[in-house]
């Protein structure tokens, strides 16, 4: 039976600062536990309905992980989606050890200021089926923790590694032969450009785009260009964050790693 403390410990775990306190994280629903348990990141404790156990108990026992059965009312009380679904964990946030600049060899995503949970997510999902296992952020972008972010990356949290770093200041000491790829208005056509060499993609924010103080280190523009069956101009005025994001990858992995495609 959950405690009234557990309740309170593991809702507290929803919010940011409560996080950084623990040093601790939430993963719910089949997949991602699953994902979670096959990973490096520590598995603190498993909360999960008897069925769930039953399947996977050798997993646990195997790994020592501790873990309490709960009823699905008491799931309920501590869940963050709609629906909950079997199995809630807690996880140990890893030490970051954020990566000099020179260290940057493959491809890397930048994201600047990007607040929405199911963007985060989708955008460490996409970089993960595309072999990105690296991605630094702007302090004001979205915890890779939120809960939301964590269900929306499909297990993908556990194979991508996410920094949070002053980007200007990043970008300022970057050797000058990597690339930065960056989406603009005026920036040459991406689907008949060629890449020859990995760099780093910077992803603007939803409502901003890519700050202005960052333009300046783009030495790569990209513009998706827009089409209309009708024949008429295009009403809409951007791409999704984590849309933009999927081609820009796409596109650059296909030509870089065609091999494999």
């Amino acid at each position: 039976m959950l405690s009234h403390n557990q309740v309170k410990y593991i809702n507290s775990l929803k919010i940011k600062k409560f996080r950084q306190t623990n040093k601790a994280f939430i993963v719910e629903g089949e997949k991602g536990v699953n994902e979670l348990l096959k990973s490096q990141l520590k598995t603190i404790k498993i909360l999960a309905l008897s069925e769930w156990l039953a399947t996977n108990f050798s997993v646990l026992d195997k790994k020592k992980i501790e873990f309490q059965e709960i009823t699905a009312d008491e799931l309920n009380k501590v869940s963050d989606l709609i629906t909950p679904n079997q199995v809630l964990a807690i996880a140990e946030i890893p030490e970051a050890t954020i990566p000099s600049p020179s260290e940057f060899t493959g491809m890397t995503l930048a994201l600047d200021g990007i607040r929405d949970p199911g963007n985060m997510g989708t955008i460490i999902r996409t970089a993960d089926w595309f072999g990105i296992n690296t991605i630094i952020c702007s302090s004001d972008s979205v915890d890779i923790y939120n809960p939301k972010v964590i269900q929306a990356t499909m297990g993908s949290f556990s194979r991508v590694n996410v920094f949070y770093i002053n980007l200007p200041d990043f970008f300022k000491s970057l050797p000058v032969n990597i690339p930065v790829f960056g989406a603009l208005l005026e920036g040459p056509d991406i689907t008949e450009k060629k890449f020859t060499n990995p760099g780093i993609i910077l992803i603007g924010s939803e409502s901003h785009g890519i700050s202005r103080s960052l333009i300046p280190f783009i030495n790569e523009p990209l513009h998706i260009p827009h089409f209309s069956s009708s024949g008429t101009v295009n009403q809409a005025e951007s791409l999704n964050a984590s849309i933009a994001n999927g081609i820009i990858c796409y596109e650059i992995c296909k030509q870089l790693y065609k091999n494999i495609f």
